[in-house]
């Protein structure tokens, strides 16, 4: 599975520079979105790109139907989120929100992430995940 993160999911919301890329892993048929990340696009979407956010279920609630599995926070995730943030946080060279910790302790071995934040993709690989390079803002 390819997991999203909230930069991901906004950009395919409001046609940033990733969203090419996300749509063709929402084809693929295998992605997937940790709630947590799930919340923080709803969040983004509505403070940053003026999308309600009623408005950006609609656009999400089918995908959750038919391209993206959410993958629920649970006390397990919980705790893992909190081991790879524990070990991998630094507040000036690698400042990972608990989001992004969410996201990581939510893949699978063999699962991939799909982020343009430096940060994150170092993490992923040293967890042993695969990642996807996703554009950056431009």
């Amino acid at each position: 599975m390819t997991l999203l993160d909230a930069y991901a999911l906004v950009a395919f919301l409001v046609g940033g520079p990733a969203a090419p890329q996300v749509r063709a892993i929402l084809r693929d048929g295998d992605a997937g979105v940790a709630t947590a990340n799930l919340a923080e696009t709803l969040d983004v979407s509505a403070r940053r790109h003026g999308l309600s956010v009623s408005h950006a279920m609609q656009f999400i609630e089918p995908l959750l139907e038919e391209a993206l599995l959410a993958v629920p926070l649970d006390a397990a995730v919980a705790q893992r989120a909190a081991e790879v943030r524990s070990q991998h946080y630094h507040r000036a060279e690698r400042p990972i929100s608990l989001a992004d910790a969410v996201l990581i302790a939510s893949a699978r071995p063999g699962d991939r992430i799909a982020t343009a934040d430096p940060d994150v993709l170092a993490i992923a690989e040293a967890e042993g995940l695969g990642t996807v390079v996703l554009p950056e803002r431009g």
